[in-house]
């Protein structure tokens, strides 16, 4: 996978995401090109002042831009850069707000918002998104095209498997493993390991059963 931080973005999906990131690509001095999504037929000709420009598959057609993948369901965002393939040249938009003094390496395609800190010897691995004020402590290693949502806090050598989401103000006790695919609910306190592909919640965290909504406490 290529990795440029120089030259204009292309912001695939337009979502909530995507309008997140525009204010800060701005405030950080990114030219976006604009937004590329299938369902531009069906949405309006410029979304938070970026243009619509058309499908995914468009993305050839502006040489030297760099992909930025605004799709904020981490298996969501998985399957596009799986579409994409390889030969793919993404950016990275970083806050300037963000906190990391220690120059942990941020993989391409990251997404870091407003307030996100990272203290010392931790791992992001490629298109991860950290929404604001997310802690990311001593040790980590969040693994590609995961999702921190807004105020998650990681504990000391937690490591977050490839596309693991984890809800609003989620907290993982140091040394714990997120799986693969997994889920963990909005303000759910995670003390023991997760499974690939399972979704837990509540305080503590425990594994729901399917059907049950996340954020319940089984």
């Amino acid at each position: 996978m290529a990795a440029s931080w120089g030259g204009p973005l292309l912001l695939v999906g337009a979502s909530g995401l995507a309008r997140e990131v525009l204010p800060v690509a701005a405030e950080a001095g990114h030219e976006v090109l604009g937004i590329l999504d299938d369902r531009h037929a069906d949405l309006p000709p410029a979304i938070g002042g970026a243009p619509v420009l058309g499908p995914v598959t468009s993305a050839g057609e502006h040489p030297g831009a760099r992909l930025l993948l605004c799709v904020g369901p981490s298996r969501s965002r998985a399957a596009v850069h799986e579409r994409l393939g390889t030969g793919v040249t993404y950016g990275r938009v970083v806050d300037p707000s963000v906190r990391n003094p220690g120059g942990c390496p941020v993989g391409a395609g990251s997404i870091l918002l407003a307030g996100v800190t990272i203290t010392a010897d931790a791992t992001l691995g490629a298109h991860v998104v950290a929404m604001p004020n997310v802690t990311i402590t001593h040790d980590c290693v969040v693994e590609d095209l995961a999702t921190l949502a807004a105020g998650v806090s990681l504990g000391g050598g937690v490591r977050v498997g490839r596309a693991a989401y984890l809800g609003m103000n989620a907290s993982v006790h140091p040394g714990v493993r997120i799986g693969a695919g997994a889920v963990v609910g909005m303000g759910a306190v995670v003390l023991t390991d997760v499974p690939d592909g399972e979704t837990w919640a509540g305080v503590p965290a425990r594994r729901l059963l399917s059907g049950s909504p996340v954020g319940a406490t089984p």
